[in-house]
């Protein structure tokens, strides 16, 4: 029996939030939910092989931990083996997901050399396997998340493709593979999906360049989509879905938050042992962070710095609330 579909449920435009590699972990995911919650997460993709595999799964629980407050929250999930895929969804349903999305479009080598991600722009008759090993493996929505063509633009032949699998959704990352990030968004090419999924239940969402709230909805009125995935605008801003504008001293406090809670999760910790069996992450994984939470303020290059040198969260809340007690321009 179908469950049902989060994505006719919620309000549209949608906006969501990009899953992002070593990004929009836990950790990150329940700070911006704290201060700026979107319509809908995604967990980091997780590779469906390695979730069947006994060992690849106590790790891989990781990243697909969340907390209920998160919800509604999509586990994205790649593969290049149906078999395997249909499997994967029918366990990831058992942990309390909202949706299933499978992930076409990115474009790292090692994850293509696998025949998974934007390699299967180039197998249309696989990828469409999969949707449907998806969806014969769960009750919940299967969607898609992809680009618009592999060396090229092929958007039309590609979305007629994928639609004929009736996913829930498809989010388009308005960009070639040969592409990647090196050029503009290409979002007047979303028109022709939309177009092509008039009468369907399928909803179609844009990906690329949009920073902001503002900007997202000017795409909606402009080109017709059923909701925007914001990815890299989230970037030392978890006040993003909210609107709000923080102050330099708010947006260290909450870096010294953030920090702490992917310590807690991720690092040598209790709590790492409990839920994860002492798999921990990097603390280093964090300086992407700070590297975003700490500019365009008087200090802050030295501030960045200094918290590149740190080695856990301890060290980084020392570092910031010195800076904060000596730096009265804040005050």
């Amino acid at each position: 029996m179908s469950k049902p579909n989060i994505w006719q449920q919620l309000k549209r435009p949608i906006m969501v939030q990009a899953p992002m590699a070593d990004v929009t972990d836990a950790a990150f995911r329940q700070i911006i939910n704290k201060y700026g919650k979107p319509d809908l997460f995604f967990t980091e993709f997780v590779s469906a092989d390695g979730l069947m595999h006994p060992e690849g799964r106590k790790k891989l629980l990781r990243e697909l931990y969340f907390v209920p407050s998160e919800k509604p929250i999509i586990a994205q999930l790649f593969t290049s083996r149906p078999e395997v895929l249909k499997e994967a969804v029918a366990f990831v349903e058992t942990l309390g997901f909202d949706g299933i999305d499978i992930n076409m479009g990115c474009p790292d080598r090692g994850i293509e050399k696998q025949g998974c991600g934007a390699d299967l722009i180039k197998h249309p008759k696989l990828a469409q396997e999969l949707i449907l090993a998806a969806k014969a493996g769960t009750s919940l929505p299967v969607s898609v998340k992809t680009r618009i063509g592999y060396n090229k633009n092929e958007i039309k032949e590609w979305a007629e493709t994928l639609l004929e699998t009736e996913p829930a959704a498809i989010t388009f990352h308005l960009r070639t593979r040969k592409e990647m990030s090196k050029v503009e968004a290409h979002w007047d090419e979303i028109k022709i999906p939309v177009e092509l999924a008039k009468g369907s239940k399928t909803l179609i969402l844009g990906n690329g360049d949009v920073s902001d709230l503002v900007e997202a909805k000017n795409k909606v009125d402009i080109y017709g989509v059923d909701g925007v995935m914001i990815g890299r605008g989230i970037y030392g801003n978890p006040w993003l879905y909210s609107g709000v504008v923080p102050s330099v001293a708010e947006k260290l406090k909450v870096l010294i938050e953030h920090s702490n809670l992917f310590w807690d999760l991720f690092g040598p910790t209790e709590k790492n042992k409990e839920l994860f069996g002492g798999h921990t992450k990097s603390f280093a994984i964090m300086k992407k962070h700070f590297k975003a939470y700490v500019e365009g303020f008087v200090g802050a290059s030295e501030l960045r710095a200094e918290l590149m040198q740190a080695e856990n969260a301890e060290g980084v809340e020392e570092i910031i609330n010195r800076f904060l007690a000596e730096a009265k321009f804040l005050v």
